[in-house]
């Protein structure tokens, strides 16, 4: 019987529990009870499978079966706890350390089709002439058209030195493009910076193994490039989909001197866990405008989050996704894979949690977003978040995101001339007086709520 225990191992420790204590009974009680409604679900869940082996019209795939029937229990806790597969679990890895055998391309699906998002300079991708914006029509010999975005990805990565055929089509070129590409080593970085006069523009794309170490990287390259003029720092936070926990919390750590970055907080309430920033504050100071999108989540949420509690940066763009949940992946024995599992939420240094809620801007700041993104929106490629999902976790405190509310689509001008939120940031920090030390801004009132407002003079705190 699936999942039972024999009568003499259930006499065994139930007469260890009781021997432990004579109050143990009530808990022995509900142990058991517990444990003989699980039995009865097991049983059910085997008399299903002798059902289908038996009576299905094609013999079924057991482990196809078996896989399917993880991924649905998971799926039913919440939209993050999923089942991985060993391959998929040994390209996640690959993603986290930020090096892996590929192409060099950043895709993304769009209306069952497969669009390049970025080709990373310096890479296979980048050295056959691919373009962002081409839509990729074969991998090899098969179409994409309703490929998945996963399966996609896996068909381009592989060993470095194999080969890849990518067939594309691109605006304003007839016939399609084909390209045969060798595999090689690709090193992602998390980081991007540059200066943009006297402010240093600092983008974090997600948050892997590299993250902390680029972007203190970063900071020395920006603070060498402007000098003792820097007046602050832009940290672009937007469409990062998150990471790595302790890089975020070592992320936080290089923008603040001292304080609560996050706790985080497990089933039980003993289950909690603190962390403080470390002291590094390599950003000494300066002001720090953080921009955020309704596709900031989840790691990058816990840094806009606390820079925000901690009055030590104003957040400038639209809510966040909303993710305020941890997930620990759990290798399974055998080279089985690995289990992503929901295993805590966080909250923000104010005890706050944005879990389905997402984090307010100080300054709401929408983009001008073309009607073919807002077409894509409409048709639902784009989610409204983590209170649009399935089976989301309900906010600790209660309160939900009103749907459509200071959250608008994450897009992202590729201009810099047009990007309504840096442009925003850009002048707020500029207009800083010399020797602010930082900034600070009142939470967003509703006639702060237009297109690119002028940057409130109480924004100013001098040293």
């Amino acid at each position: 019987m699936m999942g039972s225990w024999s009568r003499a191992t259930r006499r065994c420790v139930i007469a260890a529990m009781m021997a432990a204590s004579v109050g143990a009974t009530l808990s022995v009680d509900a142990f058991s009870a517990s444990k003989s409604k699980l039995d009865r679900e097991l049983n059910l869940f085997g008399e299903v499978i002798q059902q289908i082996q038996a009576n299905y019209v094609d013999k079924p795939d057991d482990a196809k079966m078996m896989e399917g029937a993880i991924n649905g229990m998971l799926a039913a806790l919440d939209p993050h706890s999923s089942y991985m597969s060993q391959k998929e679990y040994e390209r996640m890895s690959e993603e986290i350390s930020g090096t892996f055998g590929g192409v060099g391309l950043e895709i993304q699906a769009e209306h069952d089709a497969i669009r390049i998002v970025t080709v990373i300079g310096g890479t296979p991708a980048a050295r056959s002439g691919l373009k962002s914006n081409d839509v990729i029509v074969k991998i090899d010999n098969d179409d994409t058209d309703g490929m998945p975005l996963e399966k996609a990805v896996d068909r381009m990565h592989g060993a470095p030195g194999s080969k890849v055929t990518l067939t594309v089509t691109r605006k304003g070129v007839d016939a399609p493009i084909s390209v045969t590409l060798r595999r090689e080593i690709i090193n992602v970085s998390p980081v991007e910076q540059r200066a943009e006069g006297n402010v240093a523009y600092i983008k974090v794309t997600t948050f892997n193994g590299q993250t902390a170490e680029k972007l203190a990287a970063a900071i020395a390259a920006t603070k060498k490039a402007i000098g003792p003029g820097l007046k602050g720092y832009v940290l672009d936070l937007r469409n990062n989909p998150g990471g790595l926990l302790e890089q975020a919390i070592a992320v936080t750590s290089e923008a603040v001197a001292k304080g609560r970055i996050v706790s985080i907080k497990g089933r039980s309430k003993a289950d909690t866990t603190d962390f403080d920033a470390d002291g590094s504050d390599l950003m000494k100071g300066k002001p720090i405008v953080v921009l955020i999108n309704g596709a900031t989540a989840s790691a990058a949420e816990i840094v806009a989050g606390a820079l925000q509690d901690d009055k030590r940066a104003i957040v400038v763009g639209t809510r966040s996704f909303g993710k305020g949940t941890v997930q620990t992946i759990l290798p399974l024995g055998g080279s089985k894979g690995a289990l992503r599992l929901t295993t805590a939420r966080y909250f923000t240094p104010s005890g706050r949690s944005i879990q389905a809620k997402g984090i307010d801007p100080d300054v709401l700041v929408e983009e001008k977003v073309p009607d073919s993104v807002k077409a894509a929106a409409a048709e639902g490629a784009l989610t409204g978040g983590e209170q649009s999902l399935a089976n989301h976790l309900r906010n600790p405190d209660g309160e939900a995101a009103e749907a459509g509310t200071a959250r608008s689509i994450p897009y992202v001008p590729e201009n810099s001339a047009d990007d309504t939120q840096l442009n925003y940031a850009l002048d707020l920090l500029n207009r800083l007086p010399a020797g602010t030390l930082q900034v600070n801004v009142p939470r967003p009132a509703p006639e702060l709520a237009s297109r690119a407002p002028a940057p409130p003079a109480a924004a100013v705190v001098p040293n």
